[in-house]
């Protein structure tokens, strides 16, 4: 079976969570990057909505300037069902830009 590849994008993340995929399926996140685009350190969170709760894949992470985070290392990779939403929050308006990797709906 054909792999969808995904790629999911979200810029200038601020202080109010950024909602940067919304699962459709059951999708495969590969990939999750995290950069600091302004000229102090931020600190972020990255987590997953399931429609009740909020499953933090990383909370308060500081990012210096400059600097970059990969959410998923080691080969690490997160399942998501449908109406799963992965978010992204800065302690700093305007500060982070994300970049998701996806394979989309590996089961039918």
């Amino acid at each position: 079976m054909a792999q969808n590849f995904r790629r999911y994008t979200s810029n200038n993340v601020g202080t109010s969570p950024a909602t940067v995929l919304t699962a459709d399926s059951y999708d495969t996140i590969v990939g999750i990057n995290v950069s600091n685009v302004i000229t102090s350190q931020i600190v972020v969170s990255v987590y997953i909505n399931d429609g009740a709760n909020d499953i933090y894949l990383i909370k308060d992470a500081p990012i210096p300037v400059g600097g970059a985070l990969q959410v998923l290392d080691g080969g690490a990779k997160f399942v998501v069902a449908s109406g799963d939403a992965l978010k992204v929050i800065s302690d700093t308006a305007s500060s982070a830009d994300v970049w998701v990797s996806a394979v989309d709906a590996i089961s039918t």
